[in-house]
């Protein structure tokens, strides 16, 4: 008998970096995600597939229910990935994958894999189901990281999201923006290292009181009303993390004659950015090369 898990994408419209220290953040769910489908097998292994947007195989590996070893792959270093996912999450629940003949497991996504919405995190999260265990202590417990794009993951709303001692705050909240039809994300055709990002920010992390105005900025974001309010937040925001990492903003490295605002997504300098303006606005970044532009009511739930 089938069974299937799915997983909201992600996008970190607020508090990129300092949402690890305690910062509020504001995170937003996708429309595309990632289904796992599970199917049972004769033999005591489980296989699994991974498939793209389009359908195409992208990685394959079979492992061991016994041993939990890898016995074949096409990519040895994410079957390492996966397996120590899995380890994992047995270590969070000992009976995971025992006591079954074997198991087929597909993934796909529904997004470009490049385009940063949480190829990892949806996984994880899907894992988690599966195993029936806490999804953040599973990402602790791998990957690390804040547990936002998790937290995204298990939400059909836009998030205020915190952490609080180390413990997870996450209270779902609406948008009541009518300029969202000036909102659209551009993909800067390249996927960026989170880990490397996050590192450099810890070697001089954000003090309280940086910490405390990306906060501020973050609820400010909630309650504006007109697209001049949302621009002035969007780059005090710009400018303090720009501050805290010591990174020049998105807009002065690229973009500096775009008429309209800029905000980084994420870890600074790649996958999505938030831009403002009309469509026409939009062949500014097409004309540098920057083709993938989506509307924000299209890419969010």
């Amino acid at each position: 008998m089938k069974r299937s898990f799915y997983s909201n994408g992600k996008l970190l419209l607020t508090g990129e970096y300092v949402v690890l220290d305690g910062a509020k953040a504001l995170a937003l769910p996708t429309k595309k995600g990632q289904t796992l489908t599970l199917a049972p097998r004769d033999n005591k292994e489980l296989l699994w597939n991974s498939y793209d947007e389009n359908n195409n195989a992208w990685f394959s590996a079979s492992f061991s229910l016994e041993t939990f070893e890898v016995l074949k792959c096409d990519n040895s270093r994410i079957a390492a990935t996966l397996l120590n996912i899995l380890k994992k999450a047995r270590d969070l629940q000992p009976e995971f994958l025992t006591g079954t003949k074997g198991v087929h497991a597909i993934t796909k996504v529904d997004f470009p894999r490049n385009w940063g919405l949480g190829t990892s995190s949806t996984l994880i999260n899907n894992i988690a189901q599966w195993a029936k265990v806490d999804a953040f202590t599973l990402l602790q417990n791998s990957f690390g990281g804040s547990g936002y794009d998790i937290a995204a993951a298990q939400h059909n709303k836009p998030i205020f999201y915190s952490l609080e001692r180390n413990v997870p705050q996450v209270d779902e909240i609406t948008l009541s923006w009518d300029f969202t039809d000036a909102l659209f994300f551009v993909h800067l055709n390249q996927k960026q290292d989170s880990k490397k990002g996050i590192l450099r920010y810890k070697m001089q992390p954000a003090t309280s009181q940086e910490l405390q105005k990306i906060s501020d900025l973050t609820k400010k974001l909630l309650l504006c009303y007109s697209l001049s309010d949302f621009r002035a937040v969007i780059e005090a925001h710009e400018h303090s993390i720009s501050k805290i990492i010591g990174l020049p903003t998105v807009k002065d490295t690229l973009f500096p004659d775009f008429t309209g605002s800029i905000k980084s997504l994420g870890a600074w300098g790649g996958d999505f950015i938030l831009a403002t303006g009309v469509q026409d606005d939009m062949n500014y970044f097409r004309k540098k090369g920057y083709t993938t532009i989506v509307e924000f009511n299209e890419m969010l739930l």
